[in-house]
């Protein structure tokens, strides 16, 4: 099989398209032909070995994906070859085939493209998790979405509108804040055009944000840690401006509200009947017309290297996703 391989930490460019073995399912393990893989921040960030987690070189980055299964081991009941799935796989994505446990497969309905269902589950579950279990959010409250034009901030906007709230997005175009109102915002500040801490005040009327996912870091998380609401809850999601800020904490004890920290790996090992719950409910959703996958561009997998690099540059509205040359 062909696959996208770092073999050391390094630049995004060090990446290399390489043949290898095909795969071979262990006990309780499926493996799926791989027909699309989500692209992500950290995905990028994990081959610079700038992220959370330090995989052991060489691997193959990618933890999403969407295809058929393929071959079945050992004690694996209720799947069958031929199968449409949607594989969790936190690595191996970028590959054309991937081995995962069969707990970490789920059906993929037919109304749901292989390109969209590959790109559905890291952007639009982070956000649902972080809205649903972390923020708790309310019908009514108002929400702050920072890089509301990429695709965890795109999830996060459709999925704001679905549980009530007035969704305020927050981009650095207006191509990209156009987009965020297609996707349903309410309110569009340009943080390049408006001073964003003002902007908040005025479009809360003075209140401040009852929750804001922030994806941004830097000084766009220090504007935003100025225009918290009493109560508010403030969700740290990543840093794709490169910045990771350091908090006042006083802000928080005058202000009366929490900084939540969202990791949604973590999530779906330590929740896993809250994480099935909730992938249950966005499949639901889309299959509803609810939330939808926005995909920017389609790349081969052999341009693995050009989609992350677009991706890593916040070029992308909405997702990018791999599919096999």
């Amino acid at each position: 099989m062909k696959a996208i391989v770092c073999n050391e930490f390094g630049p995004v460019d060090d990446l290399e398209y390489k043949e290898l073995s095909a795969l071979e399912p262990g006990k309780g393990q499926v493996v799926v032909d791989i027909a699309a893989a989500g692209v992500n921040f950290p995905d990028g960030l994990l081959v610079q070995g700038l992220y959370q987690m330090k995989p052991e070189r060489p691997f193959i980055p990618g933890n999403e994906v969407a295809g058929t299964i393929s071959a079945i081991g050992e004690g694996v009941e209720g799947w069958h070859v031929g199968q449409r799935v949607i594989a969790l796989c936190m690595l191996g994505g970028y590959a054309e085939q991937v081995v995962v446990p069969q707990t970490h497969i789920l059906p993929l309905p037919e109304q749901i493209p292989f390109e969209e269902a590959a790109a559905l589950v890291t952007a639009h579950a982070t956000a649902h998790h972080a809205l649903k279990q972390r923020a708790n959010i309310q019908p009514g409250e108002t929400l702050v979405v920072t890089g509301a034009a990429g695709g965890t901030g795109l999830a996060a906007v459709q999925i704001g509108k679905e549980l009530g709230a007035t969704v305020i997005a927050v981009c650095s175009t207006a191509e990209k804040l156009a987009t965020a109102k297609e996707n349903g915002a309410d309110i569009l500040i340009n943080y390049t055009e408006e001073n964003l801490k003002d902007a908040i005040k005025q479009a809360t009327n003075g209140k401040g944000a009852d929750v804001v996912y922030e994806c941004v870091g830097g000084d766009t998380f220090h504007a935003c840690s100025r225009s918290m609401a009493w109560n508010g809850r403030l969700l740290v999601i990543g840093f794709a401006g490169g910045e990771i800020p350091e908090f006042p904490v006083n802000l928080s004890l005058v202000k009366g509200y929490s900084v939540v920290g969202v990791f949604w790996g973590s999530f779906t090992q330590h929740q896993p009947k809250d994480f099935a719950a909730n992938m249950q409910e966005l499949l639901t959703w889309y299959v509803q017309g609810k939330v939808k996958v926005v995909v920017d561009e389609c790349l081969p997998l052999s341009k693995a290297k050009q989609a992350l690099e677009k991706v890593m540059g916040r070029e992308v509205r909405g997702k990018m996703v791999l599919k096999p040359d």
